[in-house]
């Protein structure tokens, strides 16, 4: 199994990048623009459209307020699993952003790491503005 692992310092508080990161149907406007083009919430599904028209479907795993983590996984598609996390933790006077991501194939895991590297430039800049 591929394990991608990222973090990075932003600089808002924990709670205002978890409000963001919570609001998971609106991800494409709070923490993905120019990546997501839209989000569309079914049952316990999240339907995402990339601007490059690919749409996934993500299956709500948890969303925990206490220790401010979010989890999906994928549905369909190219994975034959993916599971992925979004965690914030409180870091000084900002926060730290902690987004896990384990895949099979393994072959899969180029294209995907590109995809979670642009996902945290975007969503750091974007929680910073």
């Amino acid at each position: 199994m591929a394990s991608i692992h990222r973090e990075a310092h932003v600089d808002v508080s924990a709670d205002q990048a978890w409000a963001a990161v919570r609001d998971y149907g609106a991800a494409h406007r709070r923490l993905f623009p120019g990546i997501l083009e839209d989000v569309r919430l079914e049952d316990d599904l999240r339907v995402v459209t990339f601007t490059n028209g690919m749409v996934l479907r993500e299956r709500i795993v948890d969303v925990d307020d206490d220790a401010r983590r979010f989890v999906y996984a994928s549905v369909g598609g190219r994975t034959t699993h993916h599971n992925s996390s979004i965690q914030v933790l409180a870091d000084g006077t900002g926060c730290r952003l902690v987004w896990i991501t384990d895949l099979l194939p393994h072959d899969l895991k180029d294209s995907i790491t590109q995809l979670v590297d642009a996902g945290m430039k975007t969503m750091k800049a974007t929680l910073e503005r």
